[in-house]
């Protein structure tokens, strides 16, 4: 527990040093674009496999389910709301996050055994300047673009299903689903998003830049990284959707 207490207290302090260094100069823009391209373009396909499947999974699902009480025109209602409130956000942030961020922890932790850290601070650049900011802005713009991707993709892959398996016409199915979901449906998913972009780049960074031990110290820190971005996206998911669901309005 102790042990627990103090890596969360040198996270806190990892993420205020990298805040209060995002306004200083120079800023790192090329850094920025090139871990939005290899964050962002390389974790489309995963992000697409996941919301395609998770999609149609949860068609066949709710179809069955639902057809037991003759409530199966239903389906396009509660897969939009699903997908756009919790699945697409959610499951997203986890797969996509626990890739970045494993990716994250493995690329600082080789500087960091190689000496390039070091190296870093001899010239007199900052590390968290040159190597932490950049990230951190690249996973909090990333996550909500992939997040509306995730729920674009899951509704198309819903709507096929229920057409092809269950006979639902896809014009009946697209109106009932957009009807089912309002604009503070949408926010309320998306809006969790760069707090998990948030949080799997820091976890990342950190467990990156603690790392001892050589190669084998890099593969311990890569674990450990997609264990604690799992965690904290699963956690930081029920409390955002608590928190949004008491600022939305209430039912009736």
């Amino acid at each position: 527990m102790r042990e627990a207490l103090e890596h969360l207290g040198a996270l806190s302090s990892l993420t205020w040093d990298t805040l209060k260094a995002i306004p200083k100069r120079p800023f790192e823009f090329y850094q920025l674009v090139y871990q939005l391209e290899q964050m962002g373009v390389r974790s489309f396909a995963i992000a697409a496999i996941t919301a395609i499947f998770v999609g149609m999974v949860m068609t066949v699902q709710f179809a069955f389910s639902l057809e037991r009480f003759g409530a199966r025109d239903y389906v396009g209602r509660v897969i939009g709301l699903s997908i756009t409130r919790e699945l697409a956000p959610a499951l997203t942030a986890l797969v996509v996050g626990c890739r970045i961020g494993a990716g994250i922890a493995a690329e600082l932790g080789s500087m960091v055994v190689t000496e390039q850290i070091d190296a870093i601070r001899a010239l007199g650049a900052d590390p968290v300047k040159k190597l932490v900011v950049p990230r951190l802005l690249a996973c909090t713009i990333l996550m909500p673009i992939l997040s509306v991707f995730a729920v674009v993709l899951g509704f198309g892959a819903s709507m096929l299903v229920a057409y092809v398996q269950f006979g639902t016409q896809p014009a009946f199915f697209y109106r009932s689903g957009l009807n089912s979901v309002d604009m503070t449906d949408f926010l309320s998913g998306v809006l969790k998003t760069p707090v998990f972009g948030a949080q799997i780049a820091m976890i990342g960074c950190y467990l990156g830049l603690i790392t001892r031990g050589g190669t084998e110290g890099v593969g311990k820190s890569t674990t450990r990284a997609v264990v604690a971005v799992a965690i904290a996206v699963l956690l930081s998911d029920f409390f955002l959707t608590k928190i949004f669901i008491s600022l939305g309005p209430s039912p009736g």
